[in-house]
C-alpha cells in the first residue's frame, strides 16, 4: 500500500493533474490553516471573524477537492481527501477555541504527512527504477517473517508420549481376533478387563491433566505476556517493559515537582495504556487523541470519565494558558475512577 490517503484505481484517460502541483495546493492548504489559526487565537482576545473563516474555508475545498485524478510515473491514482471536508465541518461547528485549535493542528499534522509520503514517491520516480527491481523489492517483502507461511507444528513431548503409550496399550492388548464358539467366555472376560484397564488409563491420564495443566497453562502464558514489542502512543515510544502503573508514577513525579502540563499528557499516555493492556481499546502509531475517544463511544460507563479526561488533556497541552493544580487533581481523580471500573 503506498499511501494510506490514496486507493489505486483503473481510470480513463481524462484530464489529471500532476504530483507536483497536488503537493503545491496540500503546501498552500496548509498556509490556509495557518490563518485559521491564526484567526483563532485572535478570537480568545476579540470576537470570531466568522466571515473571514468561511472564506479561507472556501478557499481550501476549492484548492483541495474531495477526490481527483494524479498522474505519477508509476500510474494513476484518485485521491481521497473527504476528511479534510468534515474535519472542516468539525472546526466550524465547534464553539470552544481550545478544541478549533486541536483540530486545525490535527489537520495540518495530516497534511505534512501527506506531503512526506508524496515525497517518497517522487524520489523513486527520479531514479527511474526498473521492473525487476520492483520485483526485487517486492520479494524482499515478502521473505518478511510476518508474509511467511506458519510452519508445521512439531509434535510436543506430551503428545509423543501419548501417542507412544497408545501404541503401547495397542501390542500389549490387541484387538480380540475371531474365537470358535468354545472360548466365547473367555473372550468376553477379556474383554472386560481390556475395558476396565483403558478406562483406568484413561482416568489417570484426565487426572494428570486436571492437576497440572492449570500449572503449566499459567506458566507459558506468562512467558508469552512477556514478548512485548515497544509502543506507539500520540508520537511518544514506551518501552516493552514500561508498564501503565510505572508512566502513571512519572506523572505523580512530575506534577509534584510543579511541571502539571508534563504531568497531565504522561497521565493521558498512562491511561491509553491500561486500556490497551485490559483490551478495552487497540493502539496505533497514526491514531490521535480523538480517535481513541471515539474507540470508547460503546462504553458508555466509562465515555464520560473518557471524555472528561481528553478534553483536559487538550485543554492543558494545546491550550495558550498555564496547567493549574485543580487540573491535575481532576485528572488523578478521573483516572482512577475509570481504571477501577474496567
Amino acid at each position: 500500500m503506498l499511501l494510506s490517503f490514496l486507493c489505486l484505481v483503473a481510470v480513463h484517460k481524462v484530464e489529471a493533474a500532476t504530483l507536483d502541483e497536488y503537493q503545491q495546493r496540500l503546501s498552500s492548504t496548509g498556509r490556509h490553516i495557518d490563518q485559521l489559526l491564526d484567526s483563532v487565537a485572535k478570537a480568545e482576545i476579540g470576537n470570531r471573524d466568522t466571515t473571514r473563516e468561511s472564506g479561507i474555508i472556501t478557499q481550501i475545498v476549492k484548492e483541495l477537492p474531495e477526490t481527483e485524478k494524479v498522474d505519477w510515473p508509476g500510474g494513476s491514482i484518485e485521491t481521497a481527501n473527504q476528511w479534510l471536508a468534515r474535519d472542516l465541518k468539525l472546526f466550524q461547528n465547534e464553539p470552544d477555541a481550545v478544541k478549533r485549535a486541536v483540530i486545525l493542528t490535527g489537520i495540518n499534522e495530516r497534511l505534512a504527512a501527506i506531503g512526506k509520503k508524496i515525497d517518497e514517491l517522487k524520489n523513486p520516480a527520479a531514479t527511474g527504477p526498473s521492473k525487476d527491481e520492483d520485483k526485487q523489492k517486492l520479494a524482499e517483502i515478502l521473505r518478511r517473517e510476518e508474509y511467511q507461511k506458519p510452519q508445521a507444528k512439531e509434535e510436543s513431548l506430551f503428545q509423543r508420549w501419548k501417542r507412544e503409550f497408545i501404541e503401547w496399550l495397542a501390542r500389549v492388548f490387541p484387538s480380540p481376533s475371531p474365537m470358535p464358539a468354545s472360548g466365547t467366555d473367555f473372550a468376553s472376560l477379556k474383554l472386560v478387563l481390556q475395558i476396565i484397564i483403558y478406562a483406568l488409563v484413561l482416568g489417570l491420564i484426565g487426572f494428570l491433566i486436571y492437576r497440572f495443566a492449570p500449572f503449566l497453562a499459567g506458566k507459558f502464558g506468562m512467558r508469552a505476556k512477556q514478548k512485548k514489542t515497544d509502543r506507539v502512543i500520540l508520537g511518544e515510544r514506551i518501552g516493552a517493559d514500561e508498564s501503565a502503573d510505572g508512566l502513571f508514577s512519572e506523572a505523580e513525579r512530575l506534577a509534584r515537582e510543579g511541571n502539571l502540563r508534563a504531568a497531565i499528557r504522561k497521565g493521558y499516555i498512562a491511561l491509553l495504556c491500561e486500556l490497551s493492556d485490559r483490551k478495552v481499546i487497540g493502539l496505533a502509531r497514526h491514531k490521535t487523541n480523538r480517535d481513541y475517544l471515539r474507540d470508547m463511544s460503546k462504553r458508555t460507563d466509562l465515555i464520560e470519565n473518557m471524555n472528561g479526561m481528553t478534553s483536559n488533556f487538550e485543554r492543558n497541552w494545546y491550550g495558550l494558558r498555564p496547567s493549574e493544580l485543580r487540573d491535575w487533581e481532576d485528572f488523578r481523580d478521573r483516572y482512577k475512577q475509570t481504571i477501577s471500573l474496567v
